[in-house]
């Protein structure tokens, strides 16, 4: 009995569907691993940010303590380019005085072009005041 579509040969046909397939998975493995490592940074700054506060907002701290201490945290865990753009001040919510330290970064692509991603970590810490 003979079919109605001739059959055709299909040796070799692996080769490029494995290529197609590449050409949508590598790019989508980097993604991934650039948006976690976005998140990784972000959360250390965050950590160090916080660490920062806390350091400053004890009794008697100096208010520069904040920064040194937000700028060892990102030296020890990440890098020192990430603790070049620390910020510290002193505000007042709802009449509590709290300690805030800004970490601002670019996180570098994986890749060899594109645009880094901007970064910006807060944290804050009740200043501790004498009774």
């Amino acid at each position: 009995m003979r079919t109605r579509w001739p059959v055709r040969d299909e040796r070799g046909s692996a080769v490029p569907e494995f290529v197609m397939v590449l050409m949508v998975l590598i790019p989508l493995v980097f993604a991934i691993a650039q948006v976690a490592l976005v998140m990784h940074v972000r959360n250390t700054m965050t950590a160090a940010a916080s660490d920062g506060a806390r350091a400053a907002a004890s009794l008697d701290a100096p208010i520069g303590e904040a920064r040194s201490r937000a700028r060892e945290v990102l030296r020890t865990t990440l890098a020192d380019r990430y603790a070049e753009d620390v910020s510290v001040r002193e505000a007042q919510v709802d009449g509590i005085s709290v300690i805030e330290v800004r970490v601002s970064a670019e996180v570098p692509p994986l890749g060899l072009w594109g645009p880094g991603v901007a970064v910006d970590a807060v944290g804050r810490a009740v200043r501790q005041e004498a009774p």
